[in-house]
């Protein structure tokens, strides 16, 4: 690790412990699956959780899995084997599915608004690959541009105050789903990716950068010009919001 990228994961990890602390998402020895996407956020993460696994009190066992969309077959191919390597490096086991879902969305339903759906059928897919190895709880990369894009994503186009989760209980899977990464803005996780040469994977999904997602980053980021800080006090408000899964207050009594 070097000079400059030292202060930019202690960082990080000192957003991870926050995030973890105050939501409970590590509370016992049940073993975690991060969903490893081979972009920037999930790759991040991943090191993170290893480097919080040497120095916590929380002893538990880290699995990486992979779900591949099916875009192509050799690039599928491809890209596993790489995340397999960097897992090695790691020392974390490494599991990969392949499926169809690229196919289901863009040929056979023609989806014109894909995400939604393929997110869902992603994290189906990833939430079964858990279970199938003994995972019991599921850490995903999301993080804090990513909540504040999906709440207003629920403001202008479902009238809804909220964004997902940061510590989710899926009872018919048996999965407990985690987010690590709430307090990380975007900007710094490309700063740890750059200094640590993380081996990012370039998506092949025919929608990437063409979404209602990718208009809500580019309005946050105009907003960030107008009231630098914006992304922090959006992000307290939605905490002091009672009756919530982001109230600070009440989560805290769980």
């Amino acid at each position: 690790m070097t000079a400059k990228e030292k202060p930019i994961a202690d960082k990080i990890l000192h957003k991870i412990r926050k995030a973890i602390t105050d939501y409970g998402m590590i509370t016992n020895e049940e073993p975690i699956m991060v969903g490893l996407s081979g972009g920037k956020d999930s790759l991040t993460l991943l090191e993170m959780l290893v480097k919080f696994h040497r120095s916590s009190k929380y002893k538990y066992n880290l699995g990486a899995g992979h779900i591949a969309l099916g875009n192509n077959q050799e690039e599928d191919e491809k890209n596993c084997a790489i995340l397999a390597d960097y897992c090695k490096e790691l020392g974390v086991p490494f599991f990969a599915k392949q499926t169809n879902i690229s196919e289901i969305i863009f040929d056979i339903r023609k989806e014109s608004n894909p995400c939604a759906l393929c997110a869902k059928m992603r994290r189906g897919a990833l939430n079964n690959l858990a279970r199938e190895n003994g995972f019991t709880k599921v850490a995903l990369g999301h993080h804090l541009d990513d909540v504040l894009e999906t709440l207003l994503l629920k403001l202008f186009f479902e009238g809804n105050i909220d964004s997902f989760k940061p510590v989710s209980w899926l009872s018919n899977m048996e999965i407990t789903v985690i987010r690590p990464l709430i307090y990380v803005k975007e900007n710094e996780v490309i700063r740890y990716a750059n200094y640590a040469t993380l081996p990012i994977i370039t998506s092949t999904c025919p929608a990437d950068g063409y979404t209602k997602r990718q208009d809500m980053k580019e309005i946050l980021a105009a907003i960030e010009k107008l009231s630098p800080g914006c992304k922090d006090r959006a992000l307290s408000a939605l905490q002091n919001l009672a009756g919530n899964s982001w109230n600070i207050k009440e989560a805290s009594k769980l």
